[in-house]
């Protein structure tokens, strides 16, 4: 039985996660502070701002019973989403202090516990959104781009990114995959993709880019299931912008002078997922067009 706990379970990626888990054949709980507004499985109130809650919510193995009436057993992975999910909803402070202790506390509890994968979201923010005071070096933007946090929030990505590192170096055994995950749209937020395209400077501060909740869902399982060594991340983003114009035609009026590849497609993300292809196996199976 493979035993999953995900973390921030009813929030929007987390429900699709859940849904994405359960129909593969995995037995999950949700970890949260707020309890979902449709009970997909077990779910556990905790404040993951505690240590030893974190390490308690990992380390649960018995009795509990999901929907699908699928014994829970020992966990053997995490699934890390929970947090304050986006800049701008709290104080500047408050939401570095809370995703960056969440994220230590999870990170910990699961090596403690000897849990053999961590997957968890880091965010598309750490490259340097919105593009207005340090411009994207080259499009699309690949993993290797140069982090340049403009926000608490994304400060706490990236120092996250560095804590797995470290945290797999003490701890070889643990396994890290973070998601740079591109803003979620779920199905019924489709509806409001036309309104973007009069005005693109709407959506140059992430370049254009998003991604549907369940191809979300569906790099999260392929992260807990792919081979990948040490503390490794990825951009997950849908395979095209939400925009009518060219990727090429949007790059060349709002950010001249930056390279783009001779290979991109016409409507191609401008925040490459060349890797999570490669790597992870993942393919974008929802588009707005």
């Amino acid at each position: 039985m493979k035993s999953i706990v995900v973390t921030g379970g009813s929030g929007k990626a987390g429900r699709a996660a859940i849904r994405e888990l359960l129909d593969h054949g995995y037995a999950v709980m949700n970890v949260d502070l707020t309890a979902p507004a449709e009970p997909l499985c077990h779910f556990l109130k905790a404040d993951l701002n505690d240590l030893g809650q974190a390490i308690d919510a990992l380390s649960l193995s018995a009795g509990t019973i999901d929907r699908r009436r699928m014994p829970f057993g020992r966990t053997t992975a995490v699934l890390h989403l929970a947090g304050i999910p986006a800049p701008g909803l709290a104080p500047d402070a408050t939401i570095f202090q809370n995703n960056l202790m969440t994220t230590y506390n999870v990170f910990s509890a699961a090596t403690r516990l000897g849990l053999r994968r961590v997957v968890w979201a880091s965010s598309e923010t750490t490259y340097g959104l919105p593009f207005t005071r340090t411009p994207p070096r080259a499009a699309p933007v690949v993993e290797e781009h140069a982090l340049a946090p403009e926000t608490g929030y994304a400060l706490a990505k990236a120092l996250c990114e560095q804590m797995a590192r470290e945290m797999h170096r003490w701890n070889p055994g643990t396994r890290f995959v973070g998601l740079r995950i591109s803003n979620i749209f779920e199905a019924g937020d489709y509806a409001a993709i036309p309104g973007f395209h009069a005005d693109p400077a709407l959506r140059r501060w992430n370049l254009w880019s998003w991604v549907d909740s369940r191809d979300v869902a569906q790099a999260c399982r392929l992260a807990l299931e792919a081979e990948v060594a040490g503390a490794d991340v990825f951009t997950v983003a849908a395979a095209d912008t939400l925009m009518r114009t060219p990727s090429r035609q949007l790059m060349a009026e709002h950010f001249p002078g930056v390279p783009v590849a001779a290979e991109l497609g016409e409507f191609e993300t401008l925040l490459s997922i060349a890797k999570a292809r490669r790597v992870l196996g993942y393919q974008p199976r929802h588009g707005w067009r």
